[in-house]
């Protein structure tokens, strides 16, 4: 869990995610096309990614695991948390108070 929050902390947009997984894939296309640049752990290519995939499921609740979404250091949750948040209108200025995007 220590890695998991280490790294949701060093920037202002993290997203845990699978390279096979689609959900993910759209999440981060939303994140880019909104002008954010987060930075990716793609679990299954990283050596400590089964230690980091317990830790979303056991301390964050993340079924499944991925995505998993963190702004500000924050956990935000899966692609639905996100998604709603964007047809809210609240995730555009989430990612601006975290200072992910500028405008």
């Amino acid at each position: 869990m220590d890695r998991v929050k280490d790294l949701a902390s060093k920037k202002a947009a993290v997203i845990f995610t699978k390279s096979s997984c689609y959900m993910c894939h759209s999440i981060k296309q939303l994140f880019y096309e909104l002008g954010a640049s987060p930075a990716v752990y793609e679990l299954d290519n990283d050596s400590y990614g089964r230690e980091m995939e317990w830790a979303l499921r056991s301390n964050f609740g993340c079924n499944p695991s991925v995505p998993a979404v963190f702004i500000g250091g924050k956990f935000i949750g899966s692609s639905k948390d996100v998604i709603s948040l964007h047809v809210d209108g609240s995730l555009k200025q989430l990612l601006m108070d975290a200072k992910a995007i500028w405008f």
